[in-house]
């Protein structure tokens, strides 16, 4: 008899696995809090946690519902589907083939019973929680105690209340269908439902799939009535918004739809009780034919047969509709249009009456001359300046004056490689130092900015201010600032020769969440996936994180219902009027919308993009996240961002926009009133880009307000591209100090042209002009801030666009040989922007030229103004002159320094008559008047100014090295006389030749 063999011990379960699972989903939610916890801090730290808690809270509720709503009718169709299905054995072949389907799914019955529904309504929560705001804006909403034209219905319905709406309705029919899926494919498994040998429904699946049936076909009637609402902001070809077709077939169409939806509820309704089905699949058929009769073949008939031969006078009203509410939407109701017959005769003290506004042409080009300020400014490596830099303008000396300006940021790039480690980015260089400012019309010594502000430490005509940046474009992604008290500081400021080598300090500001616990510098250390902020001793219970530093990130942060602008601008200003400045970033922010009835729809990012906006290639650069399309936008609101200590203030701009005021019932006091804003931050705002650049993109059809002219479509317009840059990117608007013809006084104002939508002919038909000048005084808006004047050129007039123009300054004999001949001597030229003013009864261009070095260290200088009225050329060393040169020498524009070069004083030789001058071109002998040619042939007098051209060249560069500027002045004048004799020269032998 054998012994029976010993039992396996049982095999323990490995804890390794559980034990895995769970570090896992503590180092998920240590994540996570690292993320909310910071995140709280920074908004704490700005006073304005209501915006992250009405956010989280919102989005946590519409989660709930949407969870509920979705998971929870999944859950209660699949057990209503289970508890009704047969008791009886299955008794056909087809519930027999699914016994094994059954055997399969019940071990896991109860885990799909509650985890499909639990997943599914994981899904539905993100996405309701995902329409936080439309549910917001529906909920507090604004009248806008304005009429839609086709229901008679406030504008807010179409705006705030009917987006909800269809949210709504659409993500209830998904919920329906789901369930309803749910339910089909449990009773089919448990026998409730037969399709094998003829449909065969139990009565419970019949009442339980008829209710489903029910409530969709409800929602779908639901959806077809909110259709007729949703036609006035739908996108069409011609024009948008609805149109003969859409209001005389598609919206009855709608409403016959719906009634037929109501009628197939009715019938599902009576079929789940009764046991038939036939009635309500004849009324599912009948509703799918008429949607495709109404809702398609009879709109189409309609279209063409009588919309098509009759087309202008059954659109015009609807296209006057659509016009009077896109000028609306867009802010652009009030334009003031003006007849402009411009003249292209050039005639002597033409542009007396605009001596001013000649006087304040801009000749610092903001997107070239980046490389200078650095050059002449930077002062250390790791400072830079933007490629585009800002133009504002200020009081100087009772003056108001165009200013270019920009901020030395900190560049942490530009640190050697050496000196790059955590404690150095992070701790030592953490901020930028100081503004630097020139005059926008008056250049310095050879051709260099003529800077009114600058230096370190900061000297000017600014005042006194707070020079240190720790808030800008550049900053790095987080700095670590602040040291106990006591302590020596370690932060940079800038160099210096009196403190071995660097001027250092702490910061004092309230810029940042303190770091005042252990807790806190891990979640910190874990946000920036940095360990050394757990160990250094430089981050101490006092230590500020400052992040999230770019002014535009901290404006979207603080006020996530604004699109920003894509400019950005910094100031120095008085706001507490005692005397001490402090810097500034202005940020512009916009309401907009996508549901404005009858309002055309524009793209936004293509209406903004332009020739500053691209990279070298043409690429769009990514400014900043914007919607892809509006059809309503309004310039509410003016951010202040202080670039010490990153506070973020929120002043109402257009008080009376019904969306900010949804938005101020939603977020109470987190808009200050206008009334709030200082006088001096009231100079320096100034009329915003991207609200321009879209205005103008609409303005290239819309300044025609005639339906009938509209429909004819042949008076459109379009933003001309840029010529100076390659490829088809529009020329950008620009900001001048300028009078319009009907003004009385100058403005600070943005500008455009616009010329001909042809097929290429560059004739300018339009400019416009809006007024950026906002006021002093302290709370109040000027009254002309804002107004677009719009000159149109009459029909027939072949005015030069900008295209033209640039082709002629390129093919202008006397500027194309000065500038060959600078480009062979190693140098090469730049052209600046074409500017146009409405000047002298005509238009008034205006380019300025750079030189800068082809190799080497390379930054351009302003050596020539280009100047073009009608087709005459004027190219000269200053403005004057050229202008001069136009108007026949009298050009009536009192400029007085503007566009002239400072005098250089030229050294006599001993002996000699201080008052003589010397001469290139001969001695006259006073006995006969007759001149005398300079000794030597034409060619070689071309061959010594040359020669002498290059040793200008060579003196420059060496001025340039040693920092001697007054030298670098005279050579570079040396260089425009030498250029002269060789142009003359060549001339003669041209002239000799032919």
């Amino acid at each position: 008899m054998t012994s029976a063999a010993p039992a396996k011990p049982a095999r323990r379960r490995s804890a390794l696995g559980p034990t895995i699972l769970i570090l896992a989903a503590l180092l998920v939610a240590l994540f996570a809090s690292s993320g909310l916890v910071t995140e709280w801090l920074w908004y704490s730290q700005l006073d304005v946690t209501q915006v992250l808690r009405t956010e989280w809270v919102t989005r946590a509720i519409l989660f709930a519902i949407g969870a509920v709503v979705l998971g929870g009718a999944t859950w209660l169709n699949l057990h209503l589907a289970y508890r009704s299905r047969p008791v009886y054995a299955p008794a056909t072949q087809e519930q027999r083939n699914l016994d094994r389907y059954r055997e399969a799914v019940e071990p896991l019955r109860r885990g799909v019973l509650v985890g499909a529904p639990i997943l599914l309504g994981l899904f539905g929560g993100l996405a309701v929680s995902s329409q936080w705001q439309t549910v917001l804006l529906a909920m507090n909403g604004e009248s806008f105690g304005q009429t839609d034209p086709q229901f008679g219905m406030d504008l807010s319905f179409f705006m705030f209340t009917l987006p909800a709406l269809r949210f709504l309705v659409s993500f209830l029919m998904a919920v329906v269908f789901i369930s309803a899926i749910a339910a089909v494919v449990t009773h089919y498994l448990y026998g409730g439902l037969q399709v094998g040998q003829g449909p065969h429904v139990s009565p419970a699946a019949r009442v339980h799939l008829g209710v489903l049936a029910a409530v969709f076909a409800l929602l779908i009637a639901g959806s077809y009535w909110l259709d007729r609402f949703s036609l006035l902001a739908q996108e069409g070809d011609r024009f948008d918004g609805a149109a003969y077709t859409d209001v005389n077939a598609v919206l009855p169409g709608r409403e016959i739809l719906a009634g037929i939806a109501v009628v197939v509820t009715v019938l599902f309704v009576i079929a789940s009780v009764r046991g038939t089905w036939r009635l309500p699949a004849v009324a599912v058929a009948l509703m799918v034919v008429a949607g495709l009769v109404v809702g398609g073949i009879y709109p189409a008939l309609v279209q063409r047969f009588q919309v098509a031969p009759n087309e202008q006078d059954l659109e015009e009203p609807f296209i006057q509709r659509n016009i009077d509410a896109t000028l609306a939407a867009y802010d652009l109701q009030d334009v003031e249009t003006s007849p402009y017959d411009a003249t292209t005769t050039a005639e002597a003290g033409a542009l007396r009456e605009d001596a001013e506004a000649t006087a304040s042409i801009r000749l610092l080009d903001p997107t070239i001359i980046s490389p200078t300020f650095r050059q002449l400014q930077q002062i250390r490596q790791y400072y830079s300046f933007p490629e585009t830099l800002s133009v504002d303008r200020y009081d100087l000396d009772g003056t108001n004056a165009d200013t270019v300006i920009s901020v030395r940021e900190l560049d942490l790039a530009g640190l050697g490689a050496s000196q790059r480690n955590w404690t150095n980015d992070t701790t030592v260089y953490t901020h930028g130092f100081g503004v630097v400012a020139a005059y926008g019309n008056t250049p310095g010594a050879g051709g260099q900015p003529e800077f009114f502000e600058g230096g370190i430490p900061s000297t000017g005509e600014l005042g006194d201010y707070e020079p240190r940046i720790y808030f800008g474009q550049q900053s790095p992604d987080y700095s670590i600032v602040g040291a106990p008290e006591g302590t020596a500081p370690w932060e940079v400021d800038y160099p210096s020769d009196e403190s071995e080598g660097e001027v250092l300090s702490t910061y004092t500001g309230d810029g940042g969440p303190v770091i005042s616990n252990p807790i806190l510098r891990a979640f910190y250390a874990l946000r920036f996936g940095s360990q050394e902020i757990l160990f250094s001793d430089r981050v101490t219970n006092e230590s500020q994180v400052l992040y999230d530093r770019d002014p535009r990130v901290r404006v979207e942060k603080v006020a996530p219902f604004l699109t920003v602008d894509s400019s950005t601008y910094p100031a120095v200003i008085d706001s507490n009027g005692d005397g001490t400045g402090e810097v500034v970033w202005i940020v512009d922010a916009y309401t907009t919308s996508n549901a404005y009835p009858y309002s055309a729809r524009q793209a936004l990012e293509e209406a903004t993009l332009d020739s500053n906006l691209v990279d070298a290639a043409g690429n769009p650069l990514t400014v900043t996240q914007m919607p892809e399309s509006i059809n309503y936008i309004r310039n509410s609101v003016k951010a202040v961002v202080n670039a010490y200590d990153g506070s973020v203030t929120l002043y109402a701009w257009d008080e009376n926009d019904p969306v900010l005021k949804s938005w101020g019932n939603v977020y109470p006091d987190l808009v200050q009133p206008m009334s709030e804003m200082s006088g001096d931050l009231m100079s320096h705002v100034r009329y915003p880009e991207d609200m321009f650049k879209v205005q103008r993109t609409l303005l290239n059809t819309y300044h025609v307000t005639d339906a009938g002219q509209f429909f004819a479509g042949s008076d459109f317009w379009r933003t001309p591209e840029d010529p100076t840059e390659a490829g088809s990117v529009p020329q950008p608007p620009y900001y001048l100090t300028l009078r319009m013809p009907d003004q009385e006084e100058s403005a600070f104002s943005l500008t455009t042209s616009f010329i001909l939508d042809d097929d290429g002919r560059n004739v300018l038909r339009g400019f416009a002009a809006v007024d950026g000048d906002a006021g002093t005084v302290a709370g109040e808006r000027a009254d002309g801030y804002g107004r677009i004047r719009l000159l149109e050129l009459p029909a027939g007039s072949a005015i030069p666009g900008p295209g033209q123009v640039q082709n002629n300054f390129d093919t202008d004999q006397a500027a194309a040989n000065t500038l060959n001949i600078l480009d062979s001597q190693g140098s090469q030229a730049v052209q600046g922007n074409l500017l146009t003013l409405p000047v002298g009864g005509g238009f008034l261009y205006v380019q300025p030229v750079y030189a800068q070095a082809s190799s080497g260290t390379q930054y351009p200088l302003l050596r020539y103004v280009l100047v073009a009225f009608g087709d005459k050329i004027g190219f000269a060393t200053t403005l004057d002159e050229a202008l001069d040169q136009v108007f026949g020498g009298d050009s009536g524009a009192d400029a007085g320094d503007a566009g002239t070069d400072p005098e250089v004083e030229v050294p006599v030789e001993p002996g000699t008559d201080p008052t003589e001058q010397p001469t290139d071109e001969g001695s006259t002998d006073p006995g006969d008047g007759a001149t005398t040619p300079p000794a030597g042939s034409a060619q070689e007098r071309l061959n010594l100014a040359l020669d002498d051209a290059q040793a200008a060249l060579e003196a420059s560069r060496t001025a340039q090295t040693t920092g001697s500027w007054a030298e670098y002045g005279v050579a570079q004048d040396d260089l425009a006389e030498a250029l002269e004799r060789a142009i003359a020269a060549q001339d003669e032998i041209d002239a000799a030749a032919g």
